[in-house]
């Protein structure tokens, strides 16, 4: 298969400006609307239903409390065997004995036929504690994934790698706010793994740069951009394949498990992974490459290689030029210049040679 050409660190600047209005777009959006946060962040209200319809499905559930007024409602079926026995029916929170209240529990007995409801308000599971551990495992997983690169690969990948993940974050979390969706544990998750898809599919481009770098001055690799971009070029196709095979079966678990089969608590792991595994192939060829390029240009040797590279490509144009001017069938196309030419002495050598 042809390797393509796709000129990635040459038209770095289209590239960060595409970053940037994606990253200026989700900040605005977390700003002016802010995430909707779930009732494991926020708390709520649960109500438990007891001796329920065994054919109750837990989408009716959550129909029957949306139009009571409940907001981000989950429903749970407790099972026994293939039947519905029971159900916790989750949602934002509803203050006790209010109209509000009674609503919601005739509709829930109503569409369940649920011999009791019980209702209880439900503290935020994820609280400030998990936060902060959460927190502070991201940062080790950081400091070790910096280091490892660095030893492994180079310093200065491993920066430009992180500077990536960081993008997929964002922009993924920016998805999150402008279309709505619930902010969940799930979410959390999600976004995690793709801290690690993110990862491995940089490092394979990177890896690829660092097997090329013995070819760092041969024609096409003469300065470290062009070193950057063809081994971008070389795993492509790699990136693009990977990246398909992992998004099909995300996509399937997004529209047809949460839209067409109605799993609509799978919505908030889907659609993150959804968004991560896309924005994570572009920051990998898009954004970690060309940073890396650029910041290894700044380095002396790689911009006295770029002057040797760029004085190169002048005496090559000169040569050319003089070839072109030769070929065009001047005297010195059919006569070599020589010293006693350029005096008038090689005429008379040649005249006193026909009279002898």
């Amino acid at each position: 298969m042809r390797t393509p050409r796709v000129d990635f660190v040459g038209k770095a600047p289209r590239w960060a400006a595409i970053s940037a209005v994606l990253l200026l777009a989700g900040i605005l959006a977390v700003s002016l609307r802010g995430l909707d946060l779930s009732i494991d962040f926020v708390g709520g209200t649960a109500y438990t239903l007891n001796e329920i319809r065994d054919d109750v499905t837990a989408e009716e559930l959550r129909g029957a409390a949306a139009v009571a007024g409940g907001e981000d409602v989950i429903a749970q079926l407790q099972l026994s065997g293939d039947r519905a026995v029971g159900a916790v029916v989750r949602m934002g929170a509803i203050e006790p004995g209010t109209p509000q209240a009674r609503q919601m529990e005739d509709a829930l007995t109503e569409v369940s036929g649920a011999r009791e409801v019980v209702a209880n308000f439900v503290g935020p599971t994820w609280g400030e504690r998990i936060t902060r551990q959460a927190t502070q495992a991201l940062l080790v997983f950081l400091v070790v994934i910096v280091v490892y690169i660095s030893i492994r690969l180079e310093f200065k990948m491993a920066i430009a790698a992180v500077v990536a993940l960081i993008h997929d974050v964002a922009v993924t979390v920016g998805v999150y706010a402008l279309v709505g969706f619930s902010f969940s544990p799930s979410t959390v998750i999600a976004l995690l793994t793709i801290l690690g898809y993110s990862l491995y599919d940089t490092v394979v481009v990177f890896d690829r740069v660092k097997e090329n770098a013995v070819t760092l001055g041969d024609p096409g690799r003469r300065t470290y951009k062009e070193l950057v971009n063809s081994s971008m070029n070389e795993v492509l196709y790699r990136s693009i394949n990977t990246s398909i095979t992992s998004i099909l079966p995300v996509g399937a678990l997004l529209f047809i498990g949460g839209r067409v089969l109605g799993a609509t608590t799978l919505q908030d792991l889907a659609l993150a992974l959804f968004i991560g595994m896309a924005v994570g192939v572009y920051s990998s060829l898009f954004v970690a490459g060309p940073l890396l390029a650029w910041w290894k240009m700044r380095e002396p040797e790689e911009q006295r290689r770029a002057q040797r590279a760029a004085r190169d490509d002048g005496d090559d144009t000169a040569v050319k030029a003089g070839s072109a001017q030769v070929a065009a069938g001047s005297p010195e196309a059919r006569a070599p210049i020589t010293t006693q030419y350029v005096r008038g002495e090689g005429k008379s050598q040649k005249r006193r040679k026909k009279r002898g």
